[in-house]
């Protein structure tokens, strides 16, 4: 089995990975995880339903898959520092407005410049960002920064909704701004600096091969590009659908309203204890065979609900979470596995275009056909694992 060795880490590379958690952590909290706790006190202080809330949130998305490349190819070449403080600047702005809003076309408009600011300062800038200061030594940086990720909605769910019953939505997108303001961009400031890099104005393949790289070879690299992009899509496809409809999956299944939202709290630790664990067992081991490992998690986590029902509902929590947990790490860590350092962040936000696009159409996909089949919706998350599976056995575990 190929090796992916994880080297040493670099001087100042834990604190730099705190740091890029903690922003992760704090932003996700302060942009993405809002619509499920405001949503409805939203809709009925504008005279809309929650439901169009989450339709301009689908915008936001949308302009996330079109930002990605984009920021990408930007930190490639300027580093992330710079970038995730213009981030900081734009979600603060857009919270301020967010809280201002009066009609529906303000509303949608200020979602589009939150997608902006959500496309260029989430996961993928924060995997590049590292990528960018430290190589193929990133990716236990890459695994420290998802830990913090993973601890987003059990931090901000609570606080936003004690922020929303205490004072309100707006009061809430304030408070948010401020964290956005007054802790994030002072964080990202003290980022080291990206060292120049000869020919950092050349145009780089997004495959990372050199332009004179033989036609056969840049052929097997697009096919591993593709079938990349079509098992993140898929695995973005289920996570988005867990992370809107959980609760709602689980009491369908027959658990109780309490017992359906306890089992979903189990997702957050479990997808960072997945991820300490894929660290520690599998870090020397190529991520590709780790992402075939998680990627079972999910027809089997469908499996135990399917034919256990209610009393199935927190080991689908835990099977769901463990799965994810991996899956969130390997689309940090594959394509740095297989295509090396150089041009990670284009290439990175190009692959993730299609999983973007899925996530945007996941809450209402997946609701519809909760609605319509219950629990035989299941099948949904079914097939959709079955292509990311096939996908990864696939690919071979390249290594650069």
């Amino acid at each position: 089995m190929p090796l992916f060795s994880a080297p040493s880490f670099a001087p100042g590379q834990v604190l730099t990975t705190c740091k890029l958690g903690l922003g992760q952590m704090l932003s996700w909290g302060s942009a993405f995880y809002l619509p499920a706790i405001l949503a409805g006190a939203m809709g009925e202080s504008l005279g809309i339903p929650p439901s169009r809330i989450f339709a301009a949130f689908s915008v936001a998305l949308l302009m996330m898959a079109l930002t990605g490349p984009v920021a990408g190819r930007l930190i490639d070449r300027w580093g992330g520092r710079p970038l995730l403080m213009a981030t900081n600047l734009l979600f603060a702005l857009g919270l301020v407005l967010l809280s201002q809003v009066q009609t529906q076309v303000q509303l949608f408009a200020v979602w589009l410049l939150l997608g902006l600011a959500m496309g260029a300062g989430l996961y993928e800038a924060a995997f590049a960002t590292s990528v960018r200061l430290y190589g193929k030594a990133a990716r236990g940086s890459i695994v420290g920064i998802t830990l913090f990720g993973g601890f987003a909605s059990t931090l901000s769910w609570p606080l936003t909704t004690w922020l929303l019953h205490g004072w309100g939505w707006r009061e809430a997108c304030q408070v948010w701004a401020g964290v956005q303001l007054l802790v994030l961009l002072p964080l990202h400031a003290s980022l080291p600096r990206a060292p120049a890099r000869a020919g950092a104005d050349a145009v780089v393949p997004p495959t990372g091969l050199p332009a004179a790289a033989p036609a056969a070879a840049l052929r097997g690299q697009w096919l591993s590009l593709v079938l990349l992009a079509l098992t993140f899509a898929a695995i973005w496809f289920i996570g988005t659908s867990m992370m809107s409809h959980l609760p709602r999956l689980l009491m369908v299944s027959g658990a109780s309203a309490t017992a359906a939202v306890a089992a979903a709290a189990l997702v957050g630790p479990a997808q960072v204890a997945s991820r300490i664990a894929d660290y520690a067992f599998l870090r020397r081991a190529h991520p590709l065979w780790s992402a075939r490992i998680a990627v079972t998690a999910y027809p089997l986590a469908a499996l135990l609900l399917a034919v256990f029902g209610a009393p199935g509902a927190w080991a689908y929590a835990l099977a769901f979470g463990l799965g994810n947990g991996i899956m969130t790490v390997v689309i940090g860590t594959l394509p740095l596995a297989m295509f090396g350092a150089q041009g990670y962040g284009q290439r990175q936000g190009l692959l993730m275009v299609p999983a973007r696009m899925t996530q945007a159409s996941a809450p209402f996909l997946f609701g519809l056909a909760l609605e319509q089949w219950q629990l035989g919706a299941l099948w949904v998350l079914m097939l959709a694992a079955s292509m990311a599976a096939t996908a990864l056995w696939c690919l071979r575990p390249k290594q650069v």
